[in-house]
């Protein structure tokens, strides 16, 4: 099976089953595309039984492939990638999205988890 993300934002309905399937996004940050903020990348992942299997992202400004196998870890251009290892939050760096939905309720929900994200002395 396929799932594609641009199918979906058009409107198309898309229900995951247990199947092998192939979830697409070929222009994964449209809105950075569209006003050519160069944080635009290629998403590919691949699920069974509902579960993700591997992934592989392409940022194609910075030319750097991203993969991901279930247990077996992820990497950066074939190097293997590791997390920080930092556990305190007020030393950390947040990055968020806020989608594109313009729904009140939605927002009102994004609102109030930033409120509570940026309460805590954090970086960003």
């Amino acid at each position: 099976s396929f799932i594609g993300e641009e199918s979906v934002a058009a409107g198309e309905g898309s229900i995951l089953t247990d199947n092998p399937t192939w979830i697409i996004d070929p222009i994964d940050g449209t809105t950075n595309f569209v006003h050519r903020f160069p944080f635009v990348a290629v998403s590919i992942g691949f699920v069974v039984n509902k579960k993700i299997e591997f992934g592989i992202v392409y940022s194609c400004i910075e030319d750097k492939m991203y993969t991901a196998r279930k247990g077996k870890g992820a990497f950066c251009n074939g190097q293997k990638l590791q997390v920080s290892g930092q556990e305190d939050i007020t030393k950390s760096l947040l990055v968020t999205e806020l989608g594109s939905n313009r729904d009140p309720e939605v927002i009102k929900i994004i609102l109030s988890n930033m409120e509570r994200l940026l309460s805590i002395p954090i970086h960003g």
